[in-house]
C-alpha cells in the first residue's frame, strides 16, 4: 500500500530532507515528486517555497476474521419437586421478653465512651516511573542467512550469503558463488526483488525495523559508478543547452544515486522525479 506526505522548504532539497526526517527513512526508500518549484522572486517579492510529495510503501494489514456467533446453550430442565407438607407445630408458651427469673437483679448498663476522631489518612505518594534501559537490538544475521539459503534452494541457484553489519547498523549481504548473473537480472531487477523480499521477511511482525542490502558479484558498486557518470554527463548537457533533460525509468535506489550525485553539482541544476512506478523518471532541470 502506497502512502505519501507533502512538505515545503526553502529549496527542493530542504523540503525532501524535512519529509525524510519526519518519516525516519532514507532517500532510496521513498519516491519524490516536486509539486511546486522554489521561487526567489525579485528582492524577496513574489518568493515561493518549494513543495514536494514523498511517497513510501507500507505493508498491507492482515484481514481480521470476525468470530462466528455461538448459540447460547439451553438451560437444563429440572423436574418439579412436590411441595412438602410442613408438620404442624404444637402451640408453645412464649415468655415475655422483659420477664426475669425470681431473685435475679438487673445488670447495670455500661456508659458509652465517646469515640475519638480518627486522624486523616495520608494520601499515597505516587512513585516516579523508573525508565528501563532499551533492550539492545537482536542480531538477525542467522535469520537472514536462513531465509536467503532457502530462497536460493527454491531458485535452484548455488549461492552462499555472507552477512556483515556496517557502522550504520545496516546488514550488508553478498551472495557468493559462480555464474550468478541470473540473480542480478536486467539492470538489477532480480537483485532488487530479492532485497525487497528479504527486508519484508525480516521486518514482518517485528517491533524494530532493520535494513538489509543485498549485492551479488559487486554489482551495486559497479552500477553506482555507472549512474554517477551518467548523472554528470546529463547535467553537463543541461547546462550547455540550458534546458531540462529526462533520464530513463529507474528504481528508487538508482534515483537516489542520481539525486545525491547532482545535489551540489551546479548552482543552476536541480533534480526531481516524475511519473509513477515502475516508469518513474528523474528530470535534470536547468534553473535560469
Amino acid at each position: 500500500m502506497t502512502k505519501y506526505i507533502e512538505t515545503t522548504g526553502k529549496t527542493e532539497d530542504l523540503a525532501i530532507a524535512a519529509a525524510l526526517k519526519q518519516l525516519g527513512m532514507d532517500r532510496d526508500d521513498v519516491s519524490v515528486e516536486v509539486i511546486n518549484r522554489a521561487k526567489t522572486g525579485f528582492l524577496g517579492i513574489g518568493s515561493c517555497p518549494a513543495k514536494v510529495r514523498v511517497s513510501y510503501e507500507v505493508p498491507n494489514p492482515a484481514p481480521v476474521k470476525e468470530p462466528e456467533p455461538v448459540a447460547p446453550a439451553a438451560a437444563p430442565v429440572q423436574p418439579e419437586k412436590a411441595p412438602e407438607e410442613k408438620p404442624t407445630a404444637a402451640p408453645s408458651q412464649k415468655k415475655p421478653a422483659n420477664q426475669r427469673p425470681a431473685g435475679q437483679q438487673p445488670k447495670p448498663k455500661k456508659k458509652e465512651q465517646p469515640k475519638k476522631p480518627e486522624a486523616p489518612k495520608a494520601a499515597p505518594v505516587a512513585e516516579a516511573p523508573v525508565k528501563e534501559p532499551a533492550a539492545p537490538a537482536a542480531d538477525r544475521t542467522e535469520d537472514i542467512v536462513t531465509f536467503l539459503t532457502g530462497l536460493m534452494e527454491h531458485l535452484d541457484v548455488e549461492a552462499t550469503p555472507a552477512v556483515r553489519i556496517n557502522e550504520d547498523g545496516i546488514y550488508e549481504v553478498n551472495l557468493e558463488g559462480e555464474d550468478l548473473g541470473a540473480l542480478i537480472g536486467r539492470r538489477g531487477e532480480t537483485l532488487d526483488a530479492i532485497q525487497q523480499l528479504t527486508n519484508y521477511a525480516m521486518n514482518h511482525g517485528q517491533n524494530r525495523r532493520i535494513r538489509v542490502h543485498v549485492d551479488c558479484e559487486n554489482y551495486r558498486a559497479k552500477r553506482e559508478e555507472s549512474l554517477q557518470r551518467l548523472a554528470r554527463k546529463t547535467a553537463g548537457k543541461a547546462v550547455k543547452y540550458r534546458r531540462n533533460m529526462m533520464l530513463e525509468p529507474m528504481n528508487a535506489y538508482e534515483r537516489h544515486v542520481i539525486h545525491a550525485e547532482l545535489q551540489d553539482y551546479h548552482p543552476n541544476i536541480s533534480t526531481y522525479s516524475t511519473g509513477t512506478e515502475p516508469n518513474r523518471r528523474i528530470v535534470v532541470a536547468y534553473n535560469k
